[in-house]
């Protein structure tokens, strides 16, 4: 009978890429309401503008993310096993069903 495969735990670089993209959001959130903040002094004008931009520079990053292919190596990468040999018999990780149509 076969052990079995202990899931493979995620790097750090694919841990944090999460945070990073809210840490761009939230400078580009800063930089508006504190340029709204300089132009008009008003506090509450620019929370709302730092609201605003920070929110909309999110979804555009996540739309953006979400458009990504992965060029011929990355895609090689992704089918590799990790041991210079596609198709050693260790499953790799559910990444969902895909494109419809291909």
């Amino acid at each position: 009978m076969t052990e079995p495969v202990q899931p493979v735990p995620p790097t750090r670089k694919e841990i944090l890429k999460p945070v990073e993209l809210i840490v761009i959001s939230l400078i580009l959130g800063l930089f508006v309401g504190l340029a709204v903040l300089l132009s008009t002094r008003q506090p509450l004008l620019a929370l709302v503008f730092f609201g605003i931009a920070f929110i909309v520079s999110l979804v555009v990053i996540a739309m953006f993310t979400l458009t990504f292919k992965p060029n011929a190596a990355e895609q090689q990468e992704l089918n590799d096993d990790g041991d210079g040999s596609p198709g050693s018999g260790t499953p790799r990780p559910y990444l969902g069903p895909g494109p419809k149509g291909h």
